[in-house]
C-alpha cells in the first residue's frame, strides 16, 4: 500500500533500480516473429500473433513476464499476478514492488537491452506522458468498450483501474469524520497519515487536491491545500508515516488519506475501520498501462495486457476495490462481479478531473511548496 505514484488522471462517474548490473543481455528479436510472420515487437493486436491462441503460445515459449512496482497489496495485483501465471503457466518476475512510476522508467533506461528490464509499466500521469515513447502501441482485444477519455487512439497508453480519495479511519480510536477539515481537531494529534510524498506520489498529491477543494481551491490553485497541511502540521496532527497495512494494524496509523480501494481493503481485517469519501471534494484518479517497447518479452507483455483487459483481469481489479476501466461496459453485459461491484464505497457528487496541464502546474506547485509545509 505505499507503492509511491505521480500524479494520475483524474476518474469519470464511476524502480530504485537495485537489478545486478551484470545482468545477462536480452535475447535477439530473431526470435521474436509471430506466426503471420510480424516481429512480436511491432505487434499491435492480437491479430498480428495469428490470433488470441497464438499469441499465447509465442508468451509461453519466451516463458517470462518482468513486471515492477505491483505491490501484492495494490489493487489485488498479488491475485492478478498469480492468476494470470497459473492460467499461462508463465513465471512472472515482480521487481521493487514499492517503487514509483520514475523509478519505472529509470529502470526500463538503465535496463535497457537485458532480460532483467520491466516489459510493462503501470504508471501515474505526469511520468506516463512524459514518456510514450517507450511505448509499444497495443489494442486489447476489448479496446473498443473502454471509453475514448481513457485511452490513447492507437493503444500507446490506456487507462486501467482507478478509485477516488478517501480518509479511512478506525472509529474505535477516532471520532465520526463528515469532513476533510474534522482532522485539524485536537482528537487528531498525532493521528493522520498521507501515502507518500506528493511531490512524488499520486495518493498523496491527490489527497493535497482533496484538501484544497475542500478548504476553497480548486484543480488550478492548490495553494489551500499545501496551507491545509501545513495547519495539520501545526496542530500536531500530521503523522509523517507511510501507512501500510501493517501501521494500521498495529494502530499506528489510525487516520489514512488514500486511495477509497486501498483504505476499503482495510476493513475485512479491522471490523471498526471506516471510509469517507467527501462529496464536496470527489477527487479521482486512473493509472495508465503501457508496454515497453524494449522489452525482453513483448509477447508475454502483449497477453499480460489482454489479462488485464479481460473480464476476468478486470474483476480481479474490482476484487481489490480499484474500479476497472471497462466497468460500464461490463456492468452492461452482466460480465461485472456485481458482489464486488456493490461493495465499493458509496460516491456522491461531481468528480474533479484535472487535465494533464493542471496536474503538471500542480506537481510544479507541490515540489517547490511542500517541503517547507511540513518541515
Amino acid at each position: 500500500m505505499t507503492r509511491s505514484r505521480f500524479l494520475a488522471l483524474a476518474a469519470s462517474t464511476f524502480l530504485v533500480v537495485g537489478m545486478a548490473a551484470c545482468a545477462p543481455p536480452e535475447k535477439s528479436d530473431s526470435g521474436n516473429q509471430t506466426g503471420s510472420g510480424v516481429n512480436a515487437r511491432e505487434a499491435t493486436s492480437a491479430e498480428d500473433f495469428g490470433g488470441m491462441d497464438a499469441l499465447v503460445e509465442a508468451a509461453k515459449a519466451e516463458g517470462e513476464l518482468n513486471v515492477i512496482a505491483l505491490p501484492p497489496d495494490w489493487a489485488n495485483y498479488g491475485e492478478i499476478i498469480n492468476a494470470f501465471s497459473e492460467k499461462y503457466g508463465i513465471k512472472v518476475n515482480s521487481a521493487q514492488p514499492d517503487a514509483n512510476s520514475q523509478d519505472e522508467i529509470n529502470a526500463a533506461n538503465q535496463q535497457k537491452g537485458r532480460s532483467t528490464a520491466p516489459d510493462v509499466f503501470d504508471l501515474g500521469q505526469a511520468i506516463a506522458l512524459a514518456n510514450t515513447a517507450m511505448f509499444a502501441p497495443y489494442k486489447v482485444a476489448t479496446f473498443d468498450e473502454i471509453p475514448e477519455q481513457f485511452k490513447d487512439p492507437d493503444g500507446t497508453w490506456v487507462n486501467d483501474y482507478g478509485g477516488y480519495m478517501s480518509i479511512g479511519y478506525d472509529s474505535a480510536k477516532v471520532p465520526e469524520i463528515t469532513g476533510v477539515n474534522d482532522l485539524l481537531k485536537p482528537e487528531f494529534a498525532g493521528k493522520v497519515a498521507l501515502n507518500g510524498d506528493p511531490t512524488t506520489a499520486s495518493a498523496a498529491a491527490n489527497g493535497v487536491l482533496m484538501a484544497a477543494i475542500s478548504n476553497g481551491g480548486s484543480v488550478d490553485d492548490i495553494a489551500p491545500g499545501v496551507d491545509f497541511f501545513r495547519r495539520l502540521n501545526d496542530a500536531g496532527n500530521f503523522l509523517p508515516v507511510d501507512p501500510t497495512p501493517a501501521t494500521i494494524e498495529a494502530g499506528q496509523t489510525p487516520v489514512v488519506i488514500d486511495w477509497d480501494y486501498l483504505n476499503s481493503a482495510q476493513t475485512a481485517t479491522i471490523p471498526t475501520w471506516k471510509v469517507f469519501v467527501p462529496s464536496d471534494a470527489l477527487v479521482g484518479g486512473y493509472y495508465f498501462q503501457a508496454i515497453n517497447k524494449d522489452g525482453p518479452h513483448p509477447a508475454a507483455a502483449r497477453l499480460w495486457q489482454e489479462f488485464l483487459y479481460s473480464d476476468e483481469g478486470q474483476n480481479l481489479y474490482l476484487k481489490g476495490m480499484a474500479r476497472p476501466v471497462r466497468a460500464e461496459a461490463m456492468a452492461d453485459a452482466g460480465t461485472v462481479d456485481r458482489a464486488a461491484f456493490d461493495a465499493l464505497p458509496a460516491v456522491d457528487g461531481a468528480p474533479i478531473i484535472p487535465t494533464d496541464e493542471q496536474s503538471t502546474k500542480n506537481a510544479e506547485f507541490l515540489g517547490a511548496n511542500w517541503a517547507s509545509a511540513v518541515s
